[in-house]
């Protein structure tokens, strides 16, 4: 009777680890993505596994699940579309670099640029920085000049910036300073403004902020000013999705774009709102998110509806 050779105990555990891998391999490298790819086929599924891509006049002109921007070369809004609400991903809706700011309710102070004239470019350098506060303001102030609203805010200037002041003196036992040797406009830049948005406080003259300052060695305190406290701009309007790349808007901010709309097809306002009505969603299975309206496609309906009429 023959005797069965055994395999080393170190060649068995090999030989297993292989099988593994290759059971593994084929179940997860082969048959899940036929599997998927089988699925993505099924009627009603086929186009959202494409990335839901939307058409109009035989093209195709973007996605009905990622935001788009609708501007003109110089990167200004065209009058005659819907915008979308702000973008942290890439230069705003880059599918490849999806993302938010990640900045809190606390981020209020800006890091001044050194020239204010290049300002751009040293935010895009990272040598400078606008605070959350201070985008919000400028958006909100942005958009109120688009649509002919007030844009003002609460703790934002009229300028458009942070309205936040640092208080430098010494501190009670509160740590408070009550009594200020210096007040400074933390967010608003000397040659940028021609005076603080506050003539005094607190007994003390309100400076400007310079360059390099470290202002927040004082109290930093927040000015809510005198705006309404439910702003005319709704939040989507100057706040940025998680992604970046939000399609939708509220109805709130399409019906407050109406007007502009309208004048810049040349059609009566209730067209347009009208639009907006038909373009409206409500909230998953009833309950789940806020109402919205999808940009892209309120923008087809009314380039197919009410086209632009250029003139001759």
């Amino acid at each position: 009777m023959a005797l069965m050779t055994r395999a080393p105990g170190w060649l068995a555990r090999h030989l297993a680890a292989v099988r593994a891998l290759l059971v593994i391999t084929v179940l997860t490298g082969v048959i899940y993505p036929i599997a998927l790819w089988g699925v993505a086929l099924l009627p009603g599924l086929h186009d959202r596994a494409q990335g839901s891509m939307v058409t109009s006049g035989g093209r195709t002109v973007g996605s009905e699940i990622i935001g788009q921007s609708f501007t003109d070369r110089s990167g200004d809004p065209l009058r005659q579309y819907f915008q979308s609400r702000p973008s942290n991903a890439g230069a705003g809706y880059d599918p490849t670099a999806t993302g938010a700011g990640n900045l809190g309710p606390e981020d209020i102070v800006d890091t001044l640029p050194e020239n204010p004239a290049r300002k751009a470019a040293e935010i895009a350098g990272h040598k400078a920085r606008d605070s959350l506060l201070t985008q919000v303001c400028a958006r909100s102030r942005a958009v109120g000049a688009l649509e002919g609203v007030d844009g003002s805010r609460p703790f934002c200037t009229p300028g458009g910036v942070g309205a936040v002041l640092s208080l430098i003196g010494p501190r009670d036992r509160t740590g408070h300073v009550s009594r200020p040797t210096r007040v400074v406009s933390v967010n608003e830049q000397c040659g940028v403004v021609a005076r603080p948005f506050l003539t005094s406080y607190a007994g003390r003259p309100v400076e400007c902020a310079r360059h390099g300052g470290d202002y927040r060695t004082g109290e930093i305190v927040p000015i809510r000013g005198g705006a309404p406290a439910t702003p005319v701009v709704p939040a989507d309007a100057v706040t940025a999705s998680g992604s970046g790349l939000d399609p939708h808007i509220s109805p709130a901010y399409a019906r407050l774009q109406a007007p502009r709309v309208a004048r810049a097809r040349g059609v009566p306002e209730g067209e347009v709102l009208k639009a907006i009505t038909a373009n409206e969603e409500g909230r998953v299975l009833g309950f789940i998110g806020e109402p919205r309206v999808n940009v892209l496609r309120l923008n087809i309906e009314l380039d197919r509806t009410h086209p632009l009429r250029r003139s001759r």
